[in-house]
């Protein structure tokens, strides 16, 4: 089976389709699956199209983790490489890094045949400029409050961010997943967020289960969310409950670091998003939401492709 982010459902089709029919390893399934929204312009959270940086600049995350040889490989902060999640597996399988950042990322993509052509579309330009236009003094500290008003697609909405992640469990129990994204609109310049840092935005163990994140990624790197999710799969619990029990710990660390940063708090809760998503070795899957009604993507050999509802730790 495969499971997703809700913008994944195309995603869970392929990489179910490539590891029961095509006998790909997860990993790699997982990684061809989530191309199809890298390279979707409208798909504005992720690769082409994403929105850009303070410099209009469209920087790039991703990581994937191979369950069986418990291996891993990251690219952070990489630009004009459509594809990022394929060279964090080319990082993976023909380097002894893990990790591979900036202008190397993108020297060592060239190297290996990628490509390298402009990712910010018309669209995205033209939001960075309302948002330059219209940026607070404060922008760099509050990020979740910019909600700049000369733009309709930010209107009264928290700085944008977004991600896609995949996991895929074979026929055989192996794992893999992985986690791509265009990070934090507006961000710094140089920032990463959990997708590309193992055990935050992803991780997978093949004894136990894998486990992903979207979301607000500074919270799923402060918690190690899905390391801990995938410990808490250890210790028994159904995919869905470790994803609840990853998000309590979220809630518990932002309401201590609220005294310092109170944009973090609102009506008693964290004031950002954060999703989880996870399947167990056996089969078992479950995904948790912050709040709302969020959905994510599965695909099982039952079931199809098709979209959910993740539980959610507040109504």
């Amino acid at each position: 089976m495969a499971i997703a982010s809700g913008n994944g459902v195309e995603t869970v089709r392929i990489a179910h389709e490539l590891v029961t029919q095509e006998k790909l390893r997860p990993v790699s399934a997982a990684v061809r699956g989530v191309a199809v929204v890298e390279a979707d312009p409208n798909d504005m959270s992720v690769g082409y199209g994403g929105l850009p940086d303070e410099d209009g600049k469209v920087s790039l995350d991703s990581a994937c983790m191979d369950g069986p040889t418990h291996n891993a490989g990251s690219v952070g902060a990489i630009q004009d490489i459509m594809h990022p999640a394929q060279v964090a597996e080319r990082v993976m399988d023909a380097t002894d890094h893990v990790n591979l950042v900036g202008d190397g990322a993108r020297r060592f993509a060239i190297e290996q045949g990628f490509r390298p052509e402009n990712l910010l579309t018309e669209r995205a330009e033209e939001i960075w400029k309302r948002w330059i236009a219209g940026r607070n003094d404060d922008d760099r500290l509050w990020p979740l409050n910019d909600t700049n008003p000369a733009d309709p697609v930010l209107q009264g909405e928290p700085r944008p961010w977004g991600t896609i992640h995949c996991s895929v469990l074979a026929p055989n129990g192996d794992l893999g997943c992985c986690t791509t994204t265009s990070g934090l609109a507006f961000k710094i310049p140089g920032r990463i967020g959990d997708s590309p840092l193992i055990g935050c935005g992803l991780y997978c163990d093949n004894e136990v289960g894998s486990a992903g994140a979207t979301g607000r990624g500074e919270a799923a790197i402060l918690s190690g969310g899905s390391w801990l999710i995938v410990e808490k799969m250890r210790e028994g619990m159904h995919p869905r409950e470790a994803c609840l029990a990853a998000l309590r710990r979220v809630v518990e660390q932002t309401e201590r670091a609220a005294r310092w940063q109170p944009a973090l708090w609102k009506d008693g809760r964290p004031s950002f998003g954060l999703t989880f998503y996870a399947v167990r070795k056996d089969g078992e899957f479950g995904s948790a939401t912050m709040s709302g009604n969020r959905r994510f993507a599965v695909a099982t050999a039952e079931g199809g492709a098709r979209l959910e509802s993740c539980a959610a730790l507040y109504s």
